[in-house]
């Protein structure tokens, strides 16, 4: 998008809302993540801490998470660099 077009004023107010919503989608990506990886993983509410078994679902399932998305990240700012005629 072409910014030249806004005045200072109105390219802060977008820089802003962009921010905005960019917290609101890592906020959603880590709820996400938090909420699968415990249900997924945690079973055994008989002790404060995780089983060694619990904690291990933990780590594999949010590196499986987190490499999904930066997976899907990457097939997105590739389609993007093809849609703008640029090199993948």
């Amino acid at each position: 998008m072409d910014f030249s077009q806004f005045n200072d004023a109105e390219r802060n107010h977008l820089q802003r809302v962009m921010e905005q919503k960019q917290m609101k989608d890592f906020l959603k990506l880590y709820s996400g993540l938090v909420e699968r990886c415990f249900n997924d993983c945690v079973n055994d509410f008989t002790s404060k801490t995780l089983s060694s078994k619990e904690d291990g679902c933990v780590q594999k399932c949010a590196d499986k998470f987190l490499k999904h998305s930066e997976r899907v990240g990457q097939r997105f700012a590739e389609a993007n660099a093809e849609m703008m005629g640029g090199p993948k």
